[in-house]
């Protein structure tokens, strides 16, 4: 039973481990992944480490090579915009069934007990929004909406999103000094309100259009990035994972 726990820890600690060194841009998109390099400088077991490199095969970020092992998966520019506009399908799904089914009041008050957070955060002028603190925020407001109307779908979503481009703030860390995305905030706010209004009044469809229109703010912040100013290309590591 003891050994239990250590074993669970070894496999979180290689699935992070693996991803941080693909997300950060250490093992480049297309090299070939060695099992006994990972383990090494990891410090744990091959038996986890193999259990990583599975899980992260299914989540997209590793290819399997036809003749044994994985190597880093690269992405287009259109691949990322794919698993943006999938999050806001799934996204969308996930607001409409809630609309039709109905949520529980405890439910609602945690989302709107959020929105107020998300409120308090935007107080002033754009360059004094607690910025960090709207990004976490942001993040906990997605996930407590993926949960409302469908655990099936709040699975779909959290496989799509565990592709570092594809969650709700994946162009919003480190780039606090940027004005533009800054003053994209305030209207992803409104936007936010707007969904769990459609929720409240039973809107299904004006939920699920909500929901897939909030999605392309990612769209635009990547756009942004690498039409604009690619200088904070740096400050996005996923995106050393995008070729052409």
């Amino acid at each position: 039973m003891s050994g239990r726990p250590d074993r669970a820890q070894q496999s979180q600690r290689a699935l992070m481990g693996v991803r941080d060194l693909i997300v950060s841009g250490e093992l480049r998109p297309g090299s070939r992944l060695s099992e006994v390099a990972l383990a090494e400088k990891l410090g744990i077991s091959r038996t986890p480490l193999r259990a990583a490199l599975a899980h992260l095969g299914q989540e997209g970020l590793i290819d399997a090579i036809p003749s044994g092992g994985y190597a880093v998966r690269s992405f287009t520019r259109e691949d990322v915009i794919d698993a943006i506009e999938l999050r806001g399908v799934l996204e969308g799904t996930a607001l409409r069934l809630a609309a039709e089914r109905g949520v529980a009041p405890a439910r609602m008050t945690e989302l709107h007990r959020l929105l107020a957070e998300l409120d308090q955060t935007q107080k002033g002028e754009v360059e004094a929004m607690d910025f960090d603190r709207y990004v976490d925020l942001n993040a906990t407001f997605h996930e407590k909406l993926w949960g409302l109307g469908s655990q099936t779908i709040r699975r779909e979503v959290e496989r799509v999103t565990s592709l570092p481009f594809a969650s709700p703030s994946a162009f919003l860390h480190k780039q606090a000094d940027v004005a533009a995305f800054r003053r994209s905030l305030y209207g992803a706010q409104a936007q936010h309100k707007a969904m769990v209004n459609a929720i409240e009044l039973r809107e299904g469809a004006r939920a699920e259009a909500l929901a897939r229109e909030h999605a392309r703010l990612a769209r635009q912040n990547l756009e942004f990035v690498l039409d604009e100013d690619r200088s904070l290309i740096r400050r996005v590591p996923a995106l050393s994972l995008v070729v052409g």
